[in-house]
């Protein structure tokens, strides 16, 4: 058994124990992705622990958006197949998230890593704070813009979260998410569809610079990314099923994990 445990590059002292846990985790990861976004709050803490603090943090990165991948591109499909989200304005905006995760990830190296969460504590608080101050919000889909500037809004939204997702990462399929809701007018159903296509570009895009780099464990990342497909097929039919209300309150559940997590992270220091 700890030959087969030690075959998906976990750590020595590592044993079934851990591996199941970081496949449970990702089970659980894909289906709260697949409804409200923010799985990573669950898939990459678990990979951290899971690889020990021996093991640099870009290959649990690089790992948790392999199985990231699998989950959020069966959960966009399911979506496809349920909702039909437009997807003259999901492509595209999926194409420049993808653009703008590539640029994100050039970024990261830059950035002093103590600056990032605060900034991403205070957005996500804003975002909170708006979304449960407006009860109605994303129960309806009520276009906002129409033709060109709604293509460009789609598009500016995409490009910019795909830039966060690159260069940070947590919480970034809610802000999909958020912004489709706030700033277009969609329902949180409709929206959790479109949001599901853009993530799966951005995931695309910061795989794009980790696995030249080799900070992706092949084995594990499949793995859990079988999991992960499991919980998102499981999340986004339930989703449908359950409607906009019930995306609402994970949304404001997932978001507001997003800021105690943050906040703890932010006082610590």
């Amino acid at each position: 058994m700890s030959s087969f445990v030690h075959w998906f590059d976990l750590p020595a002292g590592a044993g079934a124990t851990t591996l199941a846990l970081l496949v449970l985790a990702a089970l659980a990861a894909g289906w709260v992705d697949a409804v409200a976004g923010g799985g990573g709050l669950i898939q990459l803490p678990a990979l951290l622990l899971g690889l020990g603090p021996a093991s640099p943090a870009v290959l649990a990165l690089g790992t948790n958006k392999l199985a990231g991948i699998c989950g959020t591109l069966t959960s966009a499909l399911t979506y496809n197949n349920r909702v039909r989200p437009d997807l003259r304005t999901a492509l595209p905006m999926a194409a420049l998230a993808l653009a703008g995760a590539l640029v994100g990830a050039g970024i990261a190296s830059t950035l002093p890593s103590s600056a990032i969460p605060p900034i991403v504590l205070v957005a996500l608080v804003l975002v909170l704070a708006y979304t449960v101050a407006r009860p109605q919000l994303g129960r309806l889909t009520a276009p906002r813009h129409t033709g060109k500037r709604h293509h460009l809004t789609a598009g500016g939204l995409g490009f910019s979260v795909g830039v966060y997702d690159g260069a940070v990462g947590p919480g970034t399929g809610s802000f999909l998410l958020f912004g489709l809701v706030s700033l277009l007018g969609y329902g949180f159903l409709q929206a959790s569809a479109k949001a599901k296509i853009a993530n799966v570009a951005t995931n695309l895009g910061a795989l794009l610079v980790f696995v030249p780099q080799g900070a992706v464990f092949w084995k594990l990342g499949l793995l859990m990314g079988a999991a992960n497909v499991c919980g998102g097929y499981v999340g986004a039919r339930t989703a449908v099923a359950r409607g906009a209300g019930f995306v609402r309150v994970l949304f404001v559940a997932v978001s507001a994990t997003l800021v105690l997590r943050l906040g703890y992270q932010v006082i610590r220091r």
